[in-house]
């Protein structure tokens, strides 16, 4: 009798299970949405302090490559001095340089963005073990 009476006690009905496993079903869906609220919001708040120091970057920047830019023809154009068109070669010549230069940095930063990208990468690895974890489960059911 007492086997049978803690035997009883220990078993549970469908409708138990079924509800533990909903409620830790919304418990791991709310903690994953949760870490991906967080990462996106890290990722933001960094992109806010970033843009103003960026901008001011890229206008000193720019002042200073259209003040080399400038430097660089007129050393261009001394070589071609006695060409009456040595302004037209200085700046076609410093032009296709900078052409060339700007194209190879953006073909390296578009490799380097493709391979890297910007999506929270943490999340998506945790929710690629999670569902390993769950396929290994499964089969051990099975």
């Amino acid at each position: 009798m007492n086997e049978a009476a803690h035997v009883r006690n220990h078993e549970r009905s469908i409708g138990s299970v079924v509800a533990e496993i909903k409620d830790e079903l919304i418990d791991f869906i709310q903690t994953r949405v949760r870490m991906f609220k967080s990462e996106l919001q890290e990722t933001v708040a960094t992109f806010r302090r970033i843009v103003p120091m960026a901008a001011i970057a890229i206008i000193l920047l720019t002042t200073g490559y259209v003040l080399l830019t400038l430097a660089v023809v007129s050393l261009v154009a001394v070589a071609f001095w006695n060409n009456p068109y040595h302004w037209f070669f200085a700046f076609l010549i410093v032009g296709v340089l900078w052409l060339i230069a700007g194209a190879l940095t953006g073909f390296l930063a578009w490799n380097r963005f493709r391979t890297r990208g910007t999506f929270p990468n943490k999340t998506i690895g945790v929710l690629k073990a999670d569902k390993v974890w769950f396929e290994r489960q499964a089969r051990s059911q099975l």
